[in-house]
């Protein structure tokens, strides 16, 4: 775990060193040496070296030199000088070198010792600082991206948000785009060989796809890029000069949409379609993500088309079909029903909804405007509860079936019914032991899927909009291990798969298993099993 490098031009002396220091004891693997400060630096380009121990008086280069030059190139590596001569100047520039140590020669073996494991107990907290800060970076922008995903699915579903809380809000999320600013939104679906994909290849798409939009829209517009509630990916777009919507130059973005689509094309050899809304204010977000997806979904599942909707497009023509509509936004509407658990009112809502329906002649598009308003409604409350929607239903919350579902009002009827029966089943009994069990269910099979990543109490309490301290407590309670316990668990079970049934180096499992550093992993591997992850290779 630790390589040294022995530098004297005088050869009996690294030569008794590695021969007679007891250097597995001290944790040091790998033991160099060199007879000359030339020498050594080629080593060091060469190997990873963490600890060089030199002469000062060599011929060519001297120690202090070399020092001096591996802390300018190298300023992780901890140094320790060896000298015959007990000169001021040198300790005093060996201080200026910041060397570790400062040994007077003939090398007594304890004081040796001494100085090097001091060395390394330095390297090894700084490694944990360092694996600490990372660790927590990582988990920063990983809460980050759940917050901010969790945020962009409560505005398009209807979450009322005042302006000033909304820009709290982002500027606490770091979204760059301000709620009293026109924007834009574009609805991307993956397409051609994206289709065939399976879930993980998948997000992997969708997260390059994201880093190729920012990198076109980003030095002309602020960009906020995430996966939205019905299986489209959601890009909302500002320019600092739009300052209102019929001001706005929807044209200034045909040319990066067309470069944005080029370049999925060229880089990841698939295909999207994409519709570009009217300029909106944030206050009516939610309608133009709803008729942006409508336009999406009536375009066909494999058309790859770029739509730019007219700003017409936005507003609800004054037709009978429309004011039949209008049923659905009359307070109170269905959201704020289902949220109070007001089961017999939300049924008389849907009913009222169809009854109006039934009395008129409804394009598809309409009709796809019911199955929006009804399945926001339902995807709001349920993610509110903590129950993800496509495991009480999955066929009405797919956009691919979605299709069968608005071939007419009478289908979507019979479906909204049921699902509000299935939803009220549900959510019921929130509190209940089998509420608790379908948590529970779901944490562990998010941490048995996502073994490889750092994931954290917070992250895995965002996924199922639980607070962490409360999602910690029912875990507790349901199994009697803690929730921690059980991720490091996992991670370590996998941990010993991998070391046993193949061949991957340590540092590889560290990475698969999301340990920035394999000290680290080893620490927590011993501390698990009583053995280091090579011991335990070299038994099994």
């Amino acid at each position: 775990m630790i390589d040294i490098l022995l530098v004297d031009d005088e050869t009996y002396v690294t030569e008794s060193l590695e021969l007679t220091i007891p250097w597995g004891e001290l944790g040091v693997t790998t033991v160099l040496r060199a007879a000359s400060g030339k020498e050594a630096l080629q080593i060091l380009e060469e190997n990873a070296v963490d600890l060089v121990v030199t002469d000062i008086r060599m011929p060519g280069m001297s120690g202090l030199e070399l020092v001096e030059e591996v802390s300018s190139r190298w300023a992780h590596i901890r140094c320790i000088l060896l000298t015959g001569h007990s000169d001021f100047q040198y300790a005093k520039k060996a201080i200026q070198l910041q060397a570790a140590d400062y040994i007077l020669k003939p090398v007594n073996d304890e004081e040796f010792m001494a100085s090097v494991s001091a060395a390394i107990t330095s390297l090894r907290d700084d490694w944990d600082e360092f694996d600490k800060y990372h660790r927590l970076l990582y988990s920063r922008k990983s809460d980050y991206k759940i917050l901010r995903e969790n945020l962009m699915h409560d505005l398009l579903l209807g979450r009322e948000i005042t302006a000033r809380a909304l820009g709290e809000q982002l500027e606490k999320y770091e979204i760059v785009l301000q709620p009293d600013q026109p924007a834009v939104m574009m609805l991307i679906r993956l397409t051609g060989r994206f289709s065939a994909m399976d879930q993980q290849s998948l997000d992997l798409m969708e997260f390059a796809v994201g880093n190729i939009a920012e990198e076109v829209f980003g030095p002309q517009f602020n960009v906020w890029f995430g996966r939205g509630p019905h299986e489209s990916l959601v890009m909302m777009i500002q320019n600092q000069d739009w300052t209102e919507p019929a001001q706005t130059n929807v044209e200034e973005l045909k040319q990066p949409v067309g470069t944005f689509r080029e370049h999925v094309i060229r880089y990841l050899q698939g295909d999207l379609s994409m519709v570009v809304t009217a300029p909106f204010q944030f206050a009516e977000l939610m309608t133009a993500y709803r008729k942006g997806l409508g336009s999406l979904v009536l375009s066909g599942p494999e058309e790859n088309t770029i739509i730019y909707m007219d700003k017409e497009l936005s507003k609800r023509p004054e037709n009978d079909a429309a004011q039949a509509l209008e049923e659905l936004y009359k307070p109170p509407v269905l959201p704020q029903l289902l949220e109070t658990k007001q089961w017999e009112a939300a049924a008389r809502k849907l009913n009222a909804v169809f009854d109006a329906a039934d009395r008129v002649c409804l394009s598809r598009e309409h009709v796809y405007e019911m199955y929006l308003s009804v399945t926001n409604a339902f995807m709001y409350i349920a993610h509110k509860q903590g129950h993800l929607v496509h495991e009480i239903d999955h066929a009405g919350f797919d956009l691919l079936l979605a299709h069968q579902l608005i071939q007419s009002p009478d289908k979507l009827r019979r479906w909204a019914t049921e699902m509000l029966a299935k939803l009220q089943e549900e959510l019921s009994d929130q509190e209940g032991v089998q509420s608790r069990r379908h948590v529970i269910k779901q944490v562990q099979e998010m941490v048995t899927r996502d073994a490889g990543q750092d994931l954290s109490v917070k992250m895995i309490a965002d996924k199922v909009y639980l607070h962490p301290v409360y999602l910690s407590k029912i875990y507790k309670a349901e199994t009697g291990e803690g929730l921690g316990d059980y991720m490091i668990r996992m991670r370590m079970e996998r941990a010993l798969y991998l070391l046993k049934n193949t061949n991957k180096k340590i540092y590889e499992i560290t990475s698969e298993l999301g340990y920035q550093n394999p000290q680290y992993f080893s620490k927590m591997f011993k501390k698990h099993y009583g053995m280091t992850p090579n011991e335990y290779r070299d038994q099994a």
